[in-house]
């Protein structure tokens, strides 16, 4: 019963040996199998582990030594969390591990960080921690499809408390290598960004048409998260096209939202050469999280709660014009062709004439802004629809079925 799958046991050995046994017996208790990582700076294990600290020093290229001899202990957990990052990646690679789990505090915790963001999207990814789901961790180092489960009581030596969440988390990431269907590469992949249909809508008819024409479609949420497995998957090469029409979060980072897909949103697809289909889904929008007080810069600005987790602030002129700076300057460097597709008539449901959120003289502020801002390498494609019409969508498969004519999109 899956007793094949070899899940990595990573953590500090010489102050966690009993916690991280503890997880390496539970896996095997259920059949699977343990691989243990060590990644102390100054003690030692009670029994040796399969990876070394002086192994995992070396695959980031440096020491244990030079961990020691730094006198900083920040510093010498960056050395480990380099090394075991690059030891992990390279043991799924050979094919010796078939998911992680790793234990810790906030020193912990930081190392893992590094490890799971190393590992690709669907090996399965488990952090036991003191500090799981804290504010103190960024999005941005959070890896897609990470898993975190809280590590109470277990602060020093096991107990009955603690021995819950462990084995809670023994069992699931081994359940998880063993039901897990990594992503195929059987189809070239097309990703596209967008939000609920209440406010945008062109996947509905994209997503089929795509797909018919012998595409994969991935939609991702463009709540922060979503973001960074878009950026992430474009940042390997992973897609043959992106459909960018919600780029709502290069405006959230720019004003300070918590909700934020990092610093390098909407810059990944041109770096790697990927052709990019680009529209202004939600520009208009700055989501900021519900139950904290609005950025210092969006406070005296009209907002639309969508609900207890997530509000919206509406963004002036100038501050639409800021954005629409933004994002051109994200095009500017792209390696591959763009167009920008650039709906005169609204940009998401709310900013339709007549509705609520409709300010008229922000969205031509916007567009002429585009219109200024839109580098030489952009194909500029001014539209009188909506972003939710059928011309629009119809007007993106155009270019994209002329982009896979001409082979800027390879099939």
């Amino acid at each position: 019963m899956g007793d094949d799958k070899t899940i990595l046991v990573v953590g500090t050995y010489d102050t966690k040996d009993d916690e991280l046994n503890y997880l390496g017996d539970c896996i095997r208790g259920q059949g699977g199998k343990a691989r243990s990582m060590d990644v102390s700076v100054l003690g030692d294990p009670s029994v040796p582990t399969d990876h070394s600290k002086h192994e995992v020093a070396e695959a980031g290229g440096s020491s244990i030594q030079a961990a020691i001899d730094s006198g900083d202990e920040n510093h010498a957990m960056q050395i480990m969390a380099e090394g075991a990052a690059a030891l992990a990646l390279r043991l799924y690679r050979e094919g010796k591990i078939d998911g992680v789990i790793v234990l810790g505090g906030t020193m912990g915790t930081d190392l893992a960080l590094d490890l799971c963001a190393a590992l690709p999207l669907g090996v399965p990814k488990y952090v036991v921690s003191t500090v799981s789901f804290s504010a103190m961790l960024p999005p941005e180092r959070l890896a897609p499809d990470i898993q975190m489960i809280l590590w109470a009581g277990g602060l020093y030596g096991l107990n009955s408390v603690c021995k819950s969440s462990l084995s809670q988390a023994a069992g699931a990431v081994l359940g998880a290598a063993r039901a897990v269907e990594a992503p195929r590469r059987d189809k070239p992949l097309i990703g596209m960004t967008s939000f609920g249909k209440t406010v945008l809508r062109y996947m509905v008819s994209l997503k089929p048409a795509l797909e018919e024409r012998g595409f994969e479609v991935a939609v991702f949420h463009a709540t922060g998260m979503g973001g960074r497995a878009f950026e992430g998957l474009a940042a390997e090469g992973a897609f043959a096209c992106v459909f960018d029409f919600a780029p709502q979060e290069v405006g959230n980072h720019l004003f300070g939202s918590g909700i934020s897909a990092g610093p390098d949103r909407m810059s990944n697809a041109g770096a790697r050469g990927i052709p990019q289909l680009v529209a202004p889904g939600c520009y208009d929008l700055v989501d900021f999280v519900g139950w904290q007080a609005a950025p210092e810069r969006l406070k005296d600005r009209e907002t639309h709660a969508h609900n207890r987790l997530l509000t919206s602030a509406v963004l002036d002129p100038d501050e639409r014009r800021e954005v629409a700076r933004a994002i051109c300057g994200k095009l500017a460097d792209a390696k591959a062709p763009v167009a920008f597709l650039l709906p005169l008539e609204g940009c998401n449901e709310w900013d339709r004439e007549g509705a609520d959120l409709h300010d008229a003289e922000g969205l031509v502020a916007f567009c002429d802004e585009i219109g200024a801002a839109c580098p030489q390498n952009v194909a500029l494609h001014r539209l009188e629809a909506h972003i939710n019409d059928a011309d629009f969508s119809d007007a993106a498969l155009a270019i994209f079925d002329q982009w896979v004519a001409e082979g800027v999109v390879k099939k």
